[in-house]
C-alpha cells in the first residue's frame, strides 16, 4: 500500500500535475493540504476517473485539506474537534479517514506567522487539540498515522541553515515542544529518504532560487503509531516533481506499508 502526503498550494493550479502523479506514482492513498479551493469545486469528477474518492474539507481561500483514496474511504471527520479557531472562526486544516487498513489524518498546520503574533499563538493550542484528537487511534491497534504540513522542522537538520531562521517561526523551542507532545501520544516520525542530497526536505521557497541551491525545510511529516512504523517498507520525497514549470513549492512525501 502507497500512501502519500502532498501541500499541492492550490488544486486548481496543480490538477494536471497532481492527475499525472497519482497515475505514475501508483499511489493509494493520499492526503492533500491547502486546496485553496471551496469544496463544491473540488475535482472530484476527474479524481472519479482515475478510481479515487475524496473526502474534503475545504472553503477557499487559503487553506483546504482533503483525503484522496482508490482503496476505500470510511469514517470520515471533518475537522478538528476541539479546534480552538482563529479570529472567532474555525479554519478547514484537518480531516480522516479510513482507508483499508489504515486510518490516516490529513493536516494543514497553522504557519503561525512570527512568534509575537496572535497566530503563533494559535498554532501552539492547534497542536494541543490535535494531540487530544489522535490519542485514541495513535495508542490503538490499527496503522494510523497524522500526515500533513506540519510548519515545524523537527531539528536544526531540517533546515539548510538554521542560522537563517533566528527569530523565525517553524524552528521555535515551543513549536518542537508542541512535536515532541504530539509525539508521546504514541507517534513516531517516518523520516523519509531524499532522492538527491543529504537532507530529505520537502519545501523549497519560490524566492532566492531556493530550490536549485537546495535551501529547504523539512516540514511536511508522517507521523505513525507502532503498527503503522512497523509496516513502513520505504519512504522518500519525490523531489522530481518539485521541479519544473507550474511545480508546488512542496514535494510529495511517499511511504510503502506492507499490509
Amino acid at each position: 500500500m502507497r500512501i502519500a502526503t502532498w501541500n499541492v498550494n492550490s488544486i486548481t493550479a496543480r490538477l494536471p500535475r497532481l492527475l499525472a502523479w497519482l497515475e505514475s506514482s501508483g499511489t493509494d492513498v493520499l492526503c492533500l493540504q491547502e486546496a485553496k479551493v471551496a469544496a463544491e469545486k473540488f475535482p472530484v469528477t476527474e479524481l472519479r476517473e482515475l478510481g479515487y474518492e475524496a473526502a474534503v474539507h475545504a472553503t477557499g481561500r487559503w487553506n483546504g485539506v482533503a483525503v484522496i483514496s482508490r482503496v476505500g474511504l470510511e469514517d470520515v471527520v471533518k475537522g478538528l474537534p476541539g479546534d480552538p479557531g482563529y479570529d472567532g472562526a474555525e479554519e478547514p486544516r484537518a480531516v480522516s479517514a479510513t482507508c483499508g487498513p489504515v486510518r490516516v489524518w490529513s493536516v494543514y498546520v497553522p504557519n503561525g506567522r512570527e512568534v509575537d503574533h496572535a497566530h503563533y499563538a494559535y498554532k501552539l493550542q492547534w497542536f494541543e487539540a490535535l494531540k487530544a484528537a489522535v490519542a485514541g487511534d495513535a495508542s490503538g491497534s490499527r496503522p494510523f498515522a497524522v500526515l500533513g504540513d506540519y510548519n515545524v522542522a523537527p531539528t536544526d537538520d531540517d533546515v539548510y541553515d538554521v542560522a537563517a531562521f533566528e527569530g523565525l517561526t517553524h524552528v521555535t523551542p515551543a513549536e518542537r515542544a508542541a512535536l515532541a507532545s504530539l509525539r508521546e501520544a504514541g507517534l513516531s516520525d517516518v523520516v523519509p529518504r531524499p532522492l538527491k542530497y543529504d537532507h530529505p526536505y520537502t519545501y523549497w521557497d519560490y524566492r532566492q532560487l531556493a530550490f536549485p541551491k537546495n535551501r529547504g525545510m523539512r516540514i511536511d511529516l508522517v507521523y505513525g503509531n507502532e503498527p503503522f512504523a512497523k509496516a513502513v517498507t520505504d519512504s522518500y520525497v519525490d523531489r522530481e516533481e518539485r521541479k519544473g514549470k507550474g511545480a508546488s513549492d512542496h514535494a510529495p512525501v511517499v511511504v510503502d506499508l506492507d499490509v
